[in-house]
């Protein structure tokens, strides 16, 4: 009875290993899809002019906003991601910093998705080149 415990449990783990690594490539897959997307939107900003920012995070406990250093474009209006002059994908939200306000706190890109906010609230979730899109299309002075 315990061999046969053992062997169910070696299966099952072999298992939720094989899932876990089909995920992992799924991710990395959309990813390297998603960043060509990026990459596309940053050349296409600088060609039409689209005046970058210091982009800004804010701690997830609320309260003001943190300088980052990194220069780029908002991808939504409420500030929460962003896209780099480098072609980075950054979220904008990060755990409190002790002395955030008066300093410049790191951030560091992230692999960028192919729905941007999947599984979020209703109408929050929407494709990254719709988004980019539809970025690209701010009027002037509206971030």
């Amino acid at each position: 009875m315990d061999d046969e415990a053992a062997r169910r449990r070696a299966e099952r783990a072999e298992k939720a290993d094989y899932h876990v690594e089909a995920d992992r490539l799924r991710r990395e897959r959309e990813s390297a899809k998603a960043q060509v997307l990026v990459d596309r939107f940053v050349v296409r900003a600088r060609e039409a002019g689209l005046p970058t920012e210091e982009l800004t995070a804010r701690p997830w406990s609320g309260g003001g906003r943190y300088r980052t250093g990194v220069l780029g474009w908002y991808l939504r209006r409420d500030r929460s991601i962003g896209v780099g002059i480098d072609g980075g994908y950054y979220v904008l939200v990060v755990a409190p910093h002790r002395f955030g306000r008066w300093r410049v706190v790191p951030i560091e890109p992230t692999p960028p998705p192919l729905q941007v906010g999947a599984g979020a609230r209703d109408g929050e979730s929407i494709a990254l080149d719709a988004l980019l899109d539809l970025r690209l299309q701010w009027p002037p002075g509206e971030d």
